[in-house]
């Protein structure tokens, strides 16, 4: 009990440094990177520190994990370092003895990071973008990005090549209208202003010099094109207003509770199926059922049709009709489907994340004492190079199964995975001999005549 208590006590401090530090990290990265949205917006400073607060949520959960390697390997190294293993190791007691206390406490540590991670983390990223959204009210602007196609508005995309944000002026704008599922409706414009109406519940955009494009998905011979000097949009901003929104609202995959997101998984779920079903009955009207006329309706027979022409012309418009049908649902069905691929990301992400908190200790703990230094400059270089594995597969894993590559499972635990196999091997090798490991080959990085230079430097001093 006195050994947990000792290696445990080695642990608190490198831990909540860790923590401070890569917070610090995490809000700076923060700070500059929404700096250009809150400078200059006449905001209140209590406006700024919430929305701080908020976003400090998903940095506690991903920075966790990485404090508790970089605690284990300074913990370890400096046991290893003061020659307190060996000690211990002497009096009877392995490494597994050893990583027992810390192992039992990454559990604990691991399963209050999943209850934060499922109880306060969504309601912080709901109100943070509520927030955020209040504040973009301010400049409709703030959601546009030169280049950058923009769906903050629902049922549209907007695509600009330059913004200015002091008047609202656009130029080169290409809006993509999405409010009719039935036809494709794309406006272009050299010109354009946005602003919002007197009551804040519309968001106005006045375009001039463009085109307005217009085609029918189940007709494609139908096709429309308007020239204008001046056209006007009417959308819909709520979602850009700047008065403090109170509680409620559409959330979305970061802002849910994993037992809300497979509820809304299984519903999505039903839904494809009846989808899918109702695409098989659609598709079951353009069988080939009549080798003569399959496209003859039962009105009208066969043999009154003497024209060879209009028959084939009527088939290649129901078959044209039939493939849009078709197409369209097919494409509904992988949006459902991307749709339930983008929860179940979420979900497991919130296992896996804890998870590390574990994995990170089979690491940590024999790496310290192969490495035998305790520094936090050792600790954090070793601890980067796992890092980047471990979210260069997070990162990938979750784009390969928002995409349906791969499943939301291989996705988001496959870092786990490796890591604790590796993890386990280290360990095991640990244990079973010891190995030391050592910086001596970046020496040969070093040109010679510095080498040469150090070495008299020793033996000067």
């Amino acid at each position: 009990m006195i050994l947990s208590m000792y290696i445990l006590r080695n642990h608190v401090v490198p831990f909540v440094f860790s923590i401070i530090t890569l917070m610090c990290i995490f809000l700076l990265q923060f700070l500059m990177k929404f700096a250009d949205r809150l400078i200059g917006k006449g905001l209140d400073m209590w406006v700024i520190i919430k929305l701080i607060t908020f976003n400090l949520a998903w940095m506690v959960v991903l920075v966790v994990p990485m404090a508790t390697l970089v605690a284990t390997l300074m913990a370890f190294g400096n046991m290893s370092q003061n020659n307190e293993v060996t000690i211990m190791k002497s009096s009877g007691s392995s490494l597994y003895r050893m990583m027992l206390a810390p192992f039992i406490a990454s559990i604990i540590v691991g399963y209050l990071l999943f209850v934060f991670n499922d109880d306060v983390l969504p309601d912080a990223n709901h109100n943070a973008k509520l927030l955020m959204e209040d504040i973009s009210r301010q400049k409709p602007t703030l959601s546009l990005e030169p280049g950058v196609f923009s769906q903050e508005v629902a049922n549209y995309a907007i695509l600009v090549k330059g913004i200015n944000q002091k008047t609202n002026d656009l130029e080169d704008v290409v809006i993509y209208d999405y409010t009719d599922p039935s036809q494709v409706n794309i406006v272009t414009a050299h010109k354009g202003k946005i602003y919002f109406s007197k009551d804040q519940s519309k968001l106005l955009m006045d375009l001039w010099d463009g085109e307005i494009h217009l085609s029918s998905i189940t007709q494609s011979d139908l096709y429309r094109k308007l020239l204008f000097k001046k056209h006007r949009i009417t959308m819909n901003g709520d979602q850009f207003s700047f008065q403090q929104s109170g509680p409620g609202g559409t959330r979305g995959d970061r802002e849910l509770s994993t037992h809300a997101m497979y509820i809304i998984a299984d519903s999505l779920n039903k839904i494809r199926d009846v989808s899918f079903k109702s695409l098989q009955k659609e598709s079951s009207k353009y069988l080939l059922t009549n080798s003569i006329n399959p496209f003859a309706s039962e009105q009208t027979p066969v043999f009154k049709i003497h024209n060879p022409d209009i028959v084939y012309s009527k088939a290649l418009e129901k078959i044209s009709t039939s493939k849009n049908i078709i197409l369209s649902s097919f494409r509904s069905e992988e949006t459902i489907q991307d749709q339930v691929n983008s929860y179940m990301v979420e979900i497991h992400k919130k296992y896996a994340l804890p998870v590390a908190c574990i994995v990170f200790i089979l690491i940590g703990a024999p790496l310290g004492v192969m490495v035998r230094k305790g520094g936090f400059g050792v600790a954090a270089s070793i601890s980067l190079f796992f890092f980047v594995i471990y979210w260069a597969f997070l990162i990938g894993g979750e784009k390969l199964a928002d995409r349906n590559i791969i499943t939301p499972f291989w996705g988001m635990w496959s870092a786990n995975i490796l890591l604790s196999i590796a993890g386990i091997i280290l360990t095991t090798k640990t244990v079973q001999e010891t190995i030391i490991l050592n910086f001596n080959f970046l020496k040969k990085l070093i040109p010679k005549q510095w080498r040469n230079l150090s070495q008299d430097n020793d033996e000067a001093q």
